[in-house]
Protein backbone atom coordinates (compact mmCIF):
# COMPACT_ATOMS: atom_id res chain seq x y z
CA UNK A 1 0.00 0.00 0.00
CA UNK A 2 1.15 3.52 -0.73
CA UNK A 3 1.36 6.04 2.08
CA UNK A 4 -0.46 8.71 0.07
CA UNK A 5 -3.53 6.44 -0.06
CA UNK A 6 -3.44 6.06 3.70
CA UNK A 7 -3.07 9.79 4.25
CA UNK A 8 -6.20 10.42 2.20
CA UNK A 9 -8.29 8.38 4.64
CA UNK A 10 -10.55 10.53 6.81
CA UNK A 11 -8.99 9.60 10.14
CA UNK A 12 -6.04 10.48 12.34
CA UNK A 13 -2.73 8.91 11.38
CA UNK A 14 0.32 8.85 13.65
CA UNK A 15 3.60 7.59 12.21
CA UNK A 16 7.05 7.05 13.71
CA UNK A 17 10.67 7.11 12.60
CA UNK A 18 13.58 4.78 13.37
CA UNK A 19 17.21 4.85 12.29
CA UNK A 20 19.62 2.03 11.38
CA UNK A 21 22.60 1.13 13.57
CA UNK A 22 26.03 2.52 12.70
CA UNK A 23 27.34 -1.04 12.36
CA UNK A 24 25.76 -4.37 11.44
CA UNK A 25 26.28 -5.59 15.00
CA UNK A 26 23.52 -3.30 16.26
CA UNK A 27 20.83 -4.46 13.84
CA UNK A 28 19.06 -6.82 16.26
CA UNK A 29 18.60 -4.08 18.85
CA UNK A 30 17.09 -1.76 16.23
CA UNK A 31 14.79 -4.49 14.92
CA UNK A 32 13.62 -5.13 18.48
CA UNK A 33 12.86 -1.47 19.10
CA UNK A 34 11.07 -1.26 15.75
CA UNK A 35 8.92 -4.28 16.63
CA UNK A 36 7.86 -2.58 19.87
CA UNK A 37 6.94 0.60 18.01
CA UNK A 38 4.96 -1.46 15.49
CA UNK A 39 2.75 -2.68 18.36
CA UNK A 40 1.44 0.90 18.67
CA UNK A 41 -0.40 0.49 15.36
CA UNK A 42 1.28 3.36 13.50
CA UNK A 43 0.12 4.52 10.07
CA UNK A 44 3.67 3.77 8.88
CA UNK A 45 7.26 3.61 10.13
CA UNK A 46 10.02 5.44 8.29
CA UNK A 47 13.66 4.37 8.27
CA UNK A 48 16.44 6.94 7.91
CA UNK A 49 19.42 6.62 5.60
CA UNK A 50 23.12 7.11 6.23
CA UNK A 51 26.11 7.84 4.05
CA UNK A 52 27.26 4.52 2.61
CA UNK A 53 28.26 1.26 4.27
CA UNK A 54 26.10 -0.80 6.60
CA UNK A 55 23.87 2.11 7.56
CA UNK A 56 22.48 2.54 4.04
CA UNK A 57 22.23 -1.21 3.43
CA UNK A 58 20.35 -1.67 6.66
CA UNK A 59 17.76 0.95 5.68
CA UNK A 60 16.38 -1.44 3.08
CA UNK A 61 16.68 -4.41 5.47
CA UNK A 62 14.73 -2.66 8.24
CA UNK A 63 12.12 -1.25 5.85
CA UNK A 64 11.57 -4.73 4.43
CA UNK A 65 11.29 -6.19 7.96
CA UNK A 66 8.66 -3.58 8.85
CA UNK A 67 6.63 -4.40 5.77
CA UNK A 68 6.97 -8.17 5.60
CA UNK A 69 7.40 -9.27 9.23
CA UNK A 70 5.57 -6.58 11.17
CA UNK A 71 2.86 -5.96 8.55
CA UNK A 72 3.20 -2.19 8.86
CA UNK A 73 3.65 0.27 6.01
CA UNK A 74 7.31 1.25 5.67
CA UNK A 75 8.96 4.36 4.25
CA UNK A 76 12.60 4.08 3.21
CA UNK A 77 14.68 7.27 3.26
CA UNK A 78 17.06 7.81 0.36
CA UNK A 79 19.68 10.56 0.19
CA UNK A 80 21.75 11.42 -2.85
CA UNK A 81 24.52 13.89 -1.91
CA UNK A 82 26.83 11.22 -0.51
CA UNK A 83 26.32 8.67 -3.32
CA UNK A 84 27.02 8.55 -7.02
CA UNK A 85 24.11 8.45 -9.44
CA UNK A 86 24.81 4.80 -10.15
CA UNK A 87 24.79 3.95 -6.44
CA UNK A 88 21.47 5.76 -6.02
CA UNK A 89 19.99 3.82 -8.94
CA UNK A 90 21.16 0.54 -7.41
CA UNK A 91 19.43 1.42 -4.13
CA UNK A 92 16.19 2.31 -5.92
CA UNK A 93 16.23 -0.99 -7.81
CA UNK A 94 16.93 -2.89 -4.58
CA UNK A 95 13.97 -1.23 -2.85
CA UNK A 96 11.84 -2.07 -5.86
CA UNK A 97 12.92 -5.74 -5.75
CA UNK A 98 11.97 -5.87 -2.05
CA UNK A 99 8.47 -4.59 -2.83
CA UNK A 100 8.97 -1.32 -0.96
CA UNK A 101 6.61 1.22 -2.51
CA UNK A 102 7.37 4.31 -0.42
CA UNK A 103 10.55 6.41 -0.56
CA UNK A 104 11.43 9.68 1.19
CA UNK A 105 13.69 11.54 -1.26
CA UNK A 106 16.32 13.75 0.38
CA UNK A 107 19.47 15.50 -0.76
CA UNK A 108 21.10 14.78 2.57
CA UNK A 109 24.10 16.34 4.22
CA UNK A 110 27.17 16.96 2.07
CA UNK A 111 30.08 14.87 3.41
CA UNK A 112 33.07 16.82 4.67
CA UNK A 113 36.00 17.24 2.28
CA UNK A 114 33.95 16.16 -0.73
CA UNK A 115 33.67 18.24 -3.88
CA UNK A 116 30.00 19.06 -4.35
CA UNK A 117 28.27 19.39 -6.70
CA UNK A 118 29.99 16.99 -9.06
CA UNK A 119 28.92 15.54 -12.37
CA UNK A 120 28.25 12.05 -11.05
CA UNK A 121 25.97 13.08 -8.18
CA UNK A 122 22.47 14.51 -7.98
CA UNK A 123 22.69 18.10 -6.77
CA UNK A 124 19.11 18.67 -5.60
CA UNK A 125 16.34 16.55 -4.10
CA UNK A 126 14.11 17.40 -7.07
CA UNK A 127 16.59 15.59 -9.33
CA UNK A 128 16.39 12.55 -7.06
CA UNK A 129 12.58 12.66 -7.18
CA UNK A 130 12.69 12.69 -11.00
CA UNK A 131 15.09 9.73 -10.98
CA UNK A 132 12.88 7.69 -8.64
CA UNK A 133 9.90 8.35 -10.90
CA UNK A 134 11.81 6.78 -13.81
CA UNK A 135 12.27 3.50 -11.96
CA UNK A 136 8.74 2.59 -10.97
CA UNK A 137 5.41 3.52 -9.49
CA UNK A 138 6.68 4.66 -6.10
CA UNK A 139 4.93 6.91 -3.60
CA UNK A 140 7.48 9.66 -3.00
CA UNK A 141 7.74 11.86 0.07
CA UNK A 142 10.08 14.80 0.61
CA UNK A 143 11.19 17.12 3.38
CA UNK A 144 10.15 20.71 4.03
CA UNK A 145 11.34 23.34 6.48
CA UNK A 146 8.79 25.50 8.32
CA UNK A 147 11.53 27.74 9.67
CA UNK A 148 13.33 27.84 6.32
CA UNK A 149 16.24 25.77 5.07
CA UNK A 150 19.54 26.82 6.63
CA UNK A 151 21.09 27.27 3.18
CA UNK A 152 18.42 29.68 1.94
CA UNK A 153 18.63 33.25 3.16
CA UNK A 154 15.07 34.15 2.19
CA UNK A 155 11.95 32.14 2.97
CA UNK A 156 10.49 33.12 -0.41
CA UNK A 157 13.32 31.26 -2.11
CA UNK A 158 12.77 28.29 0.16
CA UNK A 159 9.12 28.00 -0.90
CA UNK A 160 10.04 28.49 -4.57
CA UNK A 161 12.46 25.56 -4.39
CA UNK A 162 9.91 23.50 -2.45
CA UNK A 163 7.33 24.09 -5.19
CA UNK A 164 9.87 22.94 -7.76
CA UNK A 165 10.53 19.80 -5.74
CA UNK A 166 6.82 19.00 -5.35
CA UNK A 167 6.20 19.58 -9.05
CA UNK A 168 8.92 17.03 -9.82
CA UNK A 169 6.61 14.31 -8.50
CA UNK A 170 6.32 14.47 -4.71
CA UNK A 171 3.18 12.93 -3.18
CA UNK A 172 3.51 14.24 0.38
CA UNK A 173 5.82 16.30 2.59
CA UNK A 174 7.17 15.82 6.10
CA UNK A 175 8.41 18.83 8.03
CA UNK A 176 11.60 19.23 9.91
CA UNK A 177 11.04 19.33 13.67
CA UNK A 178 9.60 22.49 15.17
CA UNK A 179 8.63 23.41 18.71
CA UNK A 180 6.14 26.21 18.23
CA UNK A 181 2.96 25.26 16.36
CA UNK A 182 2.29 28.76 15.05
CA UNK A 183 5.40 28.31 12.91
CA UNK A 184 3.75 25.32 11.26
CA UNK A 185 0.40 27.04 10.75
CA UNK A 186 2.09 30.07 9.15
CA UNK A 187 4.16 27.78 6.95
CA UNK A 188 1.05 25.93 5.77
CA UNK A 189 -0.63 29.21 4.85
CA UNK A 190 2.39 30.36 2.83
CA UNK A 191 2.87 27.14 0.87
CA UNK A 192 -0.85 26.80 0.10
CA UNK A 193 -0.76 30.36 -1.23
CA UNK A 194 2.14 29.26 -3.44
CA UNK A 195 0.07 26.40 -4.90
CA UNK A 196 1.57 23.51 -2.93
CA UNK A 197 -1.41 21.27 -2.20
CA UNK A 198 0.09 17.88 -1.24
CA UNK A 199 -0.43 16.58 2.32
CA UNK A 200 2.05 17.94 4.87
CA UNK A 201 2.94 15.88 7.94
CA UNK A 202 4.23 17.97 10.86
CA UNK A 203 7.33 16.38 12.34
CA UNK A 204 7.33 16.28 16.14
CA UNK A 205 10.49 15.53 18.09
CA UNK A 206 10.08 14.60 21.78
CA UNK A 207 13.11 16.18 23.46
CA UNK A 208 13.84 14.11 26.55
CA UNK A 209 17.32 15.32 27.50
CA UNK A 210 19.45 18.44 27.36
CA UNK A 211 22.01 16.67 25.17
CA UNK A 212 19.30 15.76 22.66
CA UNK A 213 18.20 19.38 22.48
CA UNK A 214 21.76 20.51 21.77
CA UNK A 215 22.16 17.96 18.97
CA UNK A 216 18.82 18.92 17.46
CA UNK A 217 19.74 22.59 17.43
CA UNK A 218 23.14 21.90 15.85
CA UNK A 219 21.62 19.75 13.10
CA UNK A 220 18.57 21.81 12.21
CA UNK A 221 19.07 25.31 13.54
CA UNK A 222 15.54 25.18 14.92
CA UNK A 223 14.34 27.82 17.38
CA UNK A 224 13.28 26.69 20.84
CA UNK A 225 10.52 28.87 22.33
CA UNK A 226 10.93 30.43 25.75
CA UNK A 227 8.45 28.05 27.39
CA UNK A 228 10.48 25.05 26.25
CA UNK A 229 13.73 26.62 27.45
CA UNK A 230 12.08 27.14 30.83
CA UNK A 231 11.33 23.42 30.98
CA UNK A 232 14.93 22.63 30.14
CA UNK A 233 16.24 25.04 32.79
CA UNK A 234 13.97 23.57 35.46
CA UNK A 235 14.16 19.85 34.68
CA UNK A 236 17.23 19.37 32.45
CA UNK A 237 19.42 18.15 35.30
CA UNK A 238 16.98 15.34 36.20
CA UNK A 239 16.86 12.68 33.44
CA UNK A 240 13.53 11.20 34.50
CA UNK A 241 11.87 14.59 35.03
CA UNK A 242 13.15 15.88 31.67
CA UNK A 243 11.93 12.73 29.94
CA UNK A 244 8.46 13.19 31.39
CA UNK A 245 8.43 16.91 30.59
CA UNK A 246 9.62 16.31 27.03
CA UNK A 247 6.91 13.73 26.42
CA UNK A 248 4.30 16.11 27.85
CA UNK A 249 5.52 18.97 25.65
CA UNK A 250 5.38 16.82 22.49
CA UNK A 251 1.95 15.54 23.48
CA UNK A 252 0.72 19.11 23.95
CA UNK A 253 1.99 20.03 20.47
CA UNK A 254 0.21 17.06 18.94
CA UNK A 255 -3.07 17.74 20.73
CA UNK A 256 -3.03 21.34 19.52
CA UNK A 257 -2.36 20.18 15.93
CA UNK A 258 -5.20 17.66 16.09
CA UNK A 259 -7.56 20.24 17.59
CA UNK A 260 -6.79 22.51 14.64
CA UNK A 261 -7.67 19.93 12.02
CA UNK A 262 -4.31 18.29 11.34
CA UNK A 263 -4.87 14.57 10.83
CA UNK A 264 -1.43 13.24 9.87
CA UNK A 265 1.48 13.57 12.31
CA UNK A 266 4.99 12.11 12.16
CA UNK A 267 6.94 11.55 15.39
CA UNK A 268 10.73 11.37 15.41
CA UNK A 269 10.80 8.58 17.97
CA UNK A 270 14.60 8.02 17.78
CA UNK A 271 14.41 4.22 18.34
CA UNK A 272 12.75 4.81 21.72
CA UNK A 273 9.63 2.63 21.92
CA UNK A 274 9.00 3.71 25.52
CA UNK A 275 8.75 7.37 24.47
CA UNK A 276 6.54 6.50 21.50
CA UNK A 277 4.28 4.38 23.74
CA UNK A 278 4.00 7.13 26.36
CA UNK A 279 2.85 9.64 23.74
CA UNK A 280 0.33 7.21 22.26
CA UNK A 281 -0.98 6.46 25.74
CA UNK A 282 -1.50 10.19 26.28
CA UNK A 283 -3.47 10.30 23.01
CA UNK A 284 -5.41 7.06 23.47
CA UNK A 285 -8.89 8.60 23.51
CA UNK A 286 -8.05 11.70 21.48
CA UNK A 287 -7.10 9.78 18.34
CA UNK A 288 -10.48 8.03 18.39
CA UNK A 289 -12.28 11.31 17.78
Amino acid sequence: MKIIDRLKEDRIHISFEVFPPKTDEGIDKVLGATAEIAKLNPAFISVTYGAGGGTSRNTAKIASYIKDDLNVLSLAHLTCASSTKEEVREVIENLKSLGIENILALRGDIPANMAFPSGNRFRYACELVEEIRKHGDFCIGAACYPEGHVENEHKEDDIKYLKQKVDSGVDFLTTQMFFENDIHYNFLYRIREAGITVPVLPGIMPITSAAQMKRSQELSGTVFPRRFLSILDRFGSSPEAMRQAGIAYATDQIIDLLANGVKNIHIYSMNKPDVAAAIMNNLSEIIKC
